[in-house]
């Protein structure tokens, strides 16, 4: 498992991001993108009335190219060969089709283009909110925390809820916390298993909470643009989701939840096994998402296990995730081990008996 930041180091960058980020509703027709700097290195930015140019970023570039209704790969054609009419197509679109959008802004770049329904739950907001339920006890352990441009991440294990998958494979109870800021999903909270014999860890897609950010509409008329702040019943809001995470988090805890979790965990180490393991590989890279660059690792990983079980194929793939470049992309595949052990029996066993072509 990818380590990421100390826990100060974590405080200390959502502190410098809670300071340095800005966040403005307005009118498309109060936006411009615009093409500056040279002809030999352009720059697009996004400029909104009254407050500034910024930089989008791959995400809002994602985020604009949808609410144009302009096909991504014809829109990042554009941004790469054809910049100035990139920005005459963005700009007919939101002057012929107006609507108020929230642009969140960070280190002065746009980092997301987003509805003005869009609920902000931040993330200091999360830390502030369930770091000091996983201090409270000295015996869980925060083995991870980091905060990119995509999400917040804390994971944690409670080293007291341990239990066994088959004699000399121990696993332990954990929690992953992750949040976007930027309209990539809700903030959620879900269980994390931890082998200890390989340190891989596997997100569980049950017994946990999903929050999206769907909001009421931002009040507003006209063309004006609007720095948001937090009001009286968002703050009112976000104390009873504080609360509700906090107990989410100490639920967590319940050894009953994991016992029911080990037993499906158990229940993968039967069943139909590999035969034909390059096959098979291909066939799970298509279920779950495995990219190009990532396929042959797994099946490296697989072969040196030595096991061909579901349970070995789940942790070939969470192996991956210890050694990953991306801390989002390790969450990625730890959530990935998390699909596998959900595939319904007919699609483990397309998996488990698939030959080679």
């Amino acid at each position: 498992m990818k380590t990421g930041r100390s826990i100060v180091e974590l405080a200390q960058e959502l502190q410098r991001r809670a300071e340095a980020k800005a966040d403005y509703v307005a009118d498309t027709r109060s936006m411009q993108v615009e093409v500056m700097g040279t002809e030999e290195t352009p720059v697009v930015a996004l400029h909104v009335e009254g407050t500034g140019f910024y930089a989008p970023t791959g995400v809002s570039h994602g985020q604009i190219a949808a609410h144009t209704d302009i096909p991504k790969k014809y829109y990042d054609r554009l941004l790469g060969s054809a910049p100035q009419l990139l920005a005459t197509n963005v700009n007919h679109w939101f002057r012929d089709k107006p609507a108020r959008r929230m642009v969140r802004t960070l280190d002065g770049r746009a980092r997301a283009f987003l509805s003005d329904r869009y609920r902000r739950f931040d993330n200091e907001d999360v830390a502030e909110s369930v770091l000091p339920v996983l201090l409270e006890d000295r015996s869980i352990q925060v083995v991870s925390t980091e905060v990119t441009d995509l999400r917040l991440y804390i994971k944690a294990l409670f080293p007291k809820v341990e239990n066994e998958i088959k004699v000399g494979d121990p696993v332990q109870a954990g929690i992953v916390i992750s949040n976007s800021e930027v309209g990539l999903g809700s903030l959620s909270v879900q269980p994390l298993v931890f082998r200890l014999v390989c340190t891989n860890g596997m997100i569980s897609q049950d017994y946990g909470i999903n929050r999206y950010h769907v909001g009421r509409r931002i009040d507003g008329d006209g063309m004006e643009v609007s720095k948001l702040f937090r009001d009286e019943t968002l703050a009112a809001d976000d104390r009873a989701l504080a609360l509700k995470l906090q107990d989410v988090v100490r639920g967590a805890m319940d050894p009953g939840r994991f016992g029911l979790l080990v037993e499906r965990m158990r229940e993968s180490t039967l069943g139909p096994a590999v035969g034909q393991p390059v096959a098979a590989v291909e066939v799970l890279a298509k279920k779950i998402g495995l990219r190009d660059g990532e396929k042959g690792s797994v099946l490296e990983n697989l072969i040196r296990g030595q096991d061909y079980s579901r349970w070995g194929v789940l942790n070939a793939v969470t192996a991956l995730a210890n050694t990953h470049d991306s801390c989002d992309r390790a969450t990625e595949l730890e959530s990935a081990g998390g699909l596998i052990l959900d595939l319904h029996p007919s699609e483990w066993s397309e998996i488990a008996l698939a030959e080679a072509a």
